[in-house]
């Protein structure tokens, strides 16, 4: 379902995207509301399941993992729960999405080291043939939705 949101719900997401630990005061102050009616907006939000949770961002080269790449995965057959098995043991697959076209998954990987890489690469490799992409550096790092030309 679809749910409808006015420029002030936009704006309180943005904020929120910017910086999801900012206090409920600031953020009606930015977007021109009371902290008791940005606090009510920002619950509706969350009940309506627009916001679906926060989270801290964490540098992958400070935590050791230095390698970070896009692993396309053919996957043949239907049976994908081994996968999905496989994306809820092992953490440095940190995101996976299934797709249309040739390939049916697209995840993005972090490893400590091309080695380490090559072992998860041959783990996937298991369920279908893939292709590796490795990233050089984010161009545009994951933002979030902004309105359509707002």
């Amino acid at each position: 379902m679809t749910v409808s949101l006015d420029s002030v719900d936009w704006a309180i997401l943005t904020e929120l995207q910017n910086d999801g630990r900012l206090p409920l005061t600031e953020l009606g102050r930015r977007v021109n509301l009371s902290a008791s009616a940005a606090t009510e907006r920002v619950k509706r939000l969350e009940s309506s399941g627009v916001i679906t949770g926060y989270r801290a961002e964490v540098d992958l080269a400070k935590v050791g993992f230095a390698v970070l790449a896009v692993v396309r995965l053919k996957y043949p057959g239907s049976r994908h729960e081994p996968l999905r098995r496989m994306l809820a043991e092992r953490p440095e697959l940190l995101e996976c999405l299934r797709t249309t076209g040739d390939d049916c998954y697209v995840l993005k990987v972090a490893a400590t080291s091309t080695a380490h890489l090559e072992q998860i690469i041959n783990d996937l490799a298991s369920f279908g043939s893939t292709t590796t992409n490795v990233v050089y550096s984010a161009t545009l790092p994951y933002r979030g939705p902004r309105p359509v030309g707002g």
